[in-house]
């Protein structure tokens, strides 16, 4: 049942304009004035500064407000406490019980990742100040880098953390830790990004004084060491050292980089090996980043290479059809995905990093199927990783067949992915539209507006998109611009109508591709674009009887109640150690997970009711966008029965 979905481009002239970032990455475009180091190799599209770019409202619009919520909730003084313990410049009655609440989780006094949080949170206030514009989130950043900057000051060396430098010297040693140099890349990546973002210049100061003693620690260390060191999870701290080479042009920076280069991960993909085995996921995928970010800086086409077989293996052979990845966060053999269905499917944090480099991919080539995996992930998984009454996100996207979304406690989580959750819905704007000297992309359906300088132009985007299928921009323009706008012909689709100013225009584009549209801009402008959606069916590669169901990008679950939830559930237990990881769904035994379709016309056995994304089957089964199950249970792959 095919609706009409609009989308308004309002083109602008003389209001400002830029390009647009990621946390923790820097993208082709960005930042100008604050790279001495910028991208040499060659581009098809650049980004928009986030700054430009404003969501209307929406449902990505709500997630964004209901992050803003909570990250505003927690007090600075909280979040900079272990900082203040580690240096000795706090000192409290009875351990500060009466003047700190301790933060709980991953960020308690004697756990080891604790102050990764506060580095996700400095991105996070960076990206939310972009992104809005509101002083609120400027002013929260300014008081973390000050309490920042005392820790740094009373620990003398450059050295900054929530946890003694022990920790790195174990590292070091060979001996057991967890990931010190993984934390402190958040705390770089979150210094960087407040420079970039919020253009706190105390952050940069802070920031170079760490990758000084950084430079200082392992300069005089052997090859061997350093083989051992890396061994340890490290997140991407070369990235960040690239990106921080990138802003100060300081080579010493760049050696950092490269000091990080995994050999055990990156020469097998140099090789376009398909190593992956049963390996940690998501400390493979910020090591490919760096390598992204190498490429752009240095035009090093091993990196390119090694980064595009990468991201095409990770999506041809490693995806779940939500765009998630991993089964309790590691690799497995992908002519058994079928048995990989559990409830531990889907780290949140890998698929954060898969949409930063399919961001970096995009700008090299322009490829509309990128621009597709993006939407899937982002919709399908992202978008539906916070529980919309709370705000809480979810570690894992469960596929186990009546499993539930398993959120975080305000007070006592903290993972990683609750870390890369306060940027994630920050920075829906980020990938909305890209540029290059010829014209606009248009790449996402979401109710926004995004102000190009260059061209003197402001695009308006107003859509009911995915209930409705049709998208209309206005334009307006202070003087005539001949410029072209680059429409996403999406891969689920076909059969595209594209009107301006009310008249209809040929389609000869097919999908997968740009419908560009070149002509001479005036203000008031409109286009309108319909996008048709189809139910289409997608197997497992080991099981042609395991399915799921997508209506145009948008992975369909079934909903199956609340039985056997037990409390606090929906909600992780805080008394139980790190229950996400070994959590217990209760499945009811009699939950059905079968569907009868025909597999050539699945379409057929889906109705919709009404104008929301609600269908039903004859079995009475409904059926919902996955975004959409929170709270109870749900049927993502289904045990298909075939029709007679």
């Amino acid at each position: 049942m095919n609706k009409k979905v609009l989308v308004t481009v309002i083109l602008f002239g003389s209001l400002t304009v830029s390009g647009i970032v990621s946390a923790q990455s820097v993208y082709p475009g960005q930042h100008q004035g604050k790279l001495k180091k910028e991208t040499v190799a060659p581009l098809q599209a650049e980004s928009f500064d986030l700054k430009d770019v404003r969501l209307l409202p929406s449902r990505f619009r709500d997630n964004m407000l209901r992050d803003s919520a909570w990250m505003t909730s927690i007090d600075v003084n909280r979040l900079l406490h272990s900082f203040r313990t580690n240096a000795g410049v706090f000192a409290g009655r009875e351990g500060g019980y009466m003047t700190v609440k301790k933060l709980g989780g991953w960020e308690s006094l004697d756990c080891e990742l604790r102050g990764h949080t506060t580095g996700h949170m400095l991105s996070a206030l960076g990206l939310m100040y972009a992104a809005t514009g509101s002083e609120i989130f400027k002013l929260k950043g300014d008081s973390l880098v000050n309490g920042l900057e005392e820790v740094q000051n009373a620990l003398k060396n450059g050295y900054l953390s929530a946890w003694p430098e022990e920790l790195i010297n174990r590292n070091i040693q060979g001996k057991g830790v967890w990931a010190p140099w993984y934390t402190l890349h958040k705390l770089f990546s979150g210094l960087i990004d407040q420079y970039l973002y919020a253009d706190n210049k105390k952050a940069l100061t802070i920031v170079t004084r760490m990758g000084d003693w950084a430079y200082n620690k392992l300069k005089p260390l052997s090859e061997e060491t350093r083989k051992l060191m890396i061994r340890n999870e490290f997140g991407g701290i070369n990235e960040s050292f690239y990106n921080l080479y990138a802003i100060t042009g300081d080579e010493r920076y760049r050696w950092l980089a490269e000091y990080f280069y995994h050999n055990d991960v990156i020469d097998p993909l140099k090789e376009l090996r398909d190593d992956l085995g049963t390996k940690h996921t998501n400390t493979f995928i910020p090591k490919v980043i760096a390598e992204a970010r190498n490429y752009e800086l240095t035009r090093n086409e091993t990196s390119r290479k090694l980064s595009e077989f990468f991201w095409h293996t990770m999506i041809d052979h490693h995806t779940f059809a939500p765009g998630c990845s991993s089964d309790k966060e590691h690799y497995f053999d992908p002519k058994k995905l079928s048995q990989h269905l559990t409830g531990y499917t889907g780290e949140t944090c890998c698929t954060y990093n898969m949409l930063k480099l399919s961001r970096h991919l995009f700008c090299w080539t322009g490829d509309s199927s990128i621009a597709d995996y993006y939407e899937r992930a982002l919709y399908n998984h992202i978008l539906g990783q916070q529980d919309p009454e709370t705000g809480m996100v979810a570690y894992f996207l469960p596929l186990l067949s009546g499993s539930h979304k398993l959120y975080s406690t305000k007070e006592n989580s903290f993972w990683c992915c609750v870390g890369s959750g306060f940027e994630n819905h920050a920075k829906y704007g980020e990938a909305i539209y890209y540029h290059n000297d010829r014209g606009i992309y248009v790449n996402l359906f979401i109710p926004s507006q995004v102000t190009w300088k260059e061209k003197g132009l402001t695009l308006r985007q107003e859509t009911e998109f995915p209930q409705e299928e049709t998208t209309r921009f206005t334009l307006q323009a202070e003087n005539p611009v001949r410029t072209t706008i680059y429409l996403r012909y999406p891969s689920w689709s076909k059969d595209v109508k594209v009107s301006v100013n009310g008249k209809k225009i040929s389609v000869k584009q097919k999908s997968g591709s740009y419908i560009a549209i070149t002509r001479e801009w005036k203000d008031g402008d409109q286009i309108s674009a319909t996008y048709p959606m189809q139910i289409k069916m997608e197997t497992t590669p080991d099981n042609p009887d395991k399915a799921a169901l997508l209506y145009g990008p948008l992975v369909l679950a079934g909903e199956r109640g609340t039985e056997g939830m037990q409390a606090p559930a929906p909600f992780s237990n805080p008394a139980l150690y790190n229950d996400y990881y070994t959590y217990n769904f209760h499945v009811p035994a009699h939950l059905r997970t079968s569907l009868k379709l025909d597999k050539k016309h699945p379409e057929r056995a889906l109705q919709r009711v009404g104008s929301d994304l609600k269908f039903t089957t004859e079995q009475g089964d409904v059926i919902r966008p996955l975004y959409d199950l929170h709270r109870q249970r749900y049927v993502v792959y289904w045990d298909l029965q075939s029709e007679k």
